[in-house]
């Protein structure tokens, strides 16, 4: 059976881009020339995903907007002879199913993840974190190898994982592979957020999973921790210690995770992209580059 089906939370605070999502979604703020969660579906519609459930909370309202078709908008544009505008709406003629649902309380990745159970039901899917581009541009296969290798495995999770440095380990869920040289290996532990010492690894988790349906179990079982917080890490070390098969699979070269949940990681991620940008790109890396050399003034 194809998963075509992923579930997309967004319904974090963003709490560490006050002010900037006081009244807007952190999943909204641009990147370039889009939104963050754009991407996000651009990326899982490349892979073969065709329906999306976003795992929404309070304020964020814009998201169901954005992927709505707004006809007085394309009415706008050809009234006005602004046609050319017409190619930046072709998000919303994808292909695509929408479904939302709401956390109506904030209790963690987990609980997000767990309520989308009731119309998820006894299906595989993916998860992909709305505030997380995989690839410059978005440019990445990387869920589709991860379904791929789902099916041809029988796992019952697969999830992406990124190579950082020893020190930002702090940050993340850390990999302990069975096969730790491999693209492809076999988890025997995912430890959150460890102490540079006690990492096992510097195998980050990629904000990416497949799951089989019985996670779903697993996360009813998880007892909250931190914050009163239900963890999808606990769940997944649960599924392991039971015996249940999780993968992990190294993102390819080229495909950057851009985590957008700061502002240094959110201003790192807008000048890539927008220097990367076709037609601004260029003029760009000239102002930036003038601005260097005269110390900040252009």
């Amino acid at each position: 059976m194809p998963i075509d089906l992923a579930v997309v939370p967004v319904a974090g605070l963003g709490t560490r881009l006050l002010p900037a999502t006081k009244s807007q979604p952190k999943e909204m703020l641009p990147v370039g020339r889009k939104p963050v969660v754009q991407y996000v579906v651009e990326e899982l519609a490349l892979s073969g995903i065709r329906r999306l459930l976003f795992v929404t909370g309070p304020g964020k309202t814009s998201i169901e907007n954005h992927f709505d078709i707004n006809p007085e908008l394309v009415a706008l544009l050809r009234e006005t002879g602004k046609e050319e505008l017409l190619e930046e709406l072709d998000f919303e003629r994808q292909g695509l199913d929408y479904f939302y649902t709401r956390q109506r309380k904030q209790l963690g990745l987990g609980h997000a993840v767990l309520c989308a159970q009731p119309l998820v039901r006894d299906q595989p899917f993916v998860v992909a974190l709305g505030d997380t581009i995989i690839g410059l541009n978005a440019q990445s296969f990387i869920i589709r190898r991860m379904i791929e290798e789902f099916s041809r495995s029988r796992a019952d999770a697969v999830i992406a994982f990124e190579e950082v440095s020893r020190e930002e380990v702090i940050h993340y869920g850390i990999a302990k592979p069975r096969q730790p040289d491999r693209e492809i290996f076999e988890l025997a532990d995912v430890i959150e957020k460890p102490g540079v010492a006690e990492a096992p690894s510097n195998l980050a988790v990629a904000a990416r999973y497949v799951f089989a349906p019985g996670i779903f179990a697993l996360l009813m079982e998880t007892a909250p921790g931190k914050g009163g917080e239900i963890q999808l890490t606990d769940a997944i070390r649960a599924l392991i210690k039971k015996g249940g098969k999780v993968l992990g699979l190294r993102l390819a070269p080229g495909e950057r995770r851009f985590d957008i949940g700061n502002f240094e990681s959110y201003f790192q991620a807008f000048c890539e992209f927008a220097l990367a940008d076709p037609r601004y790109g260029t003029s760009l890396r000239q102002y930036v580059q003038q601005l260097l050399l005269l110390g900040g003034t252009p």
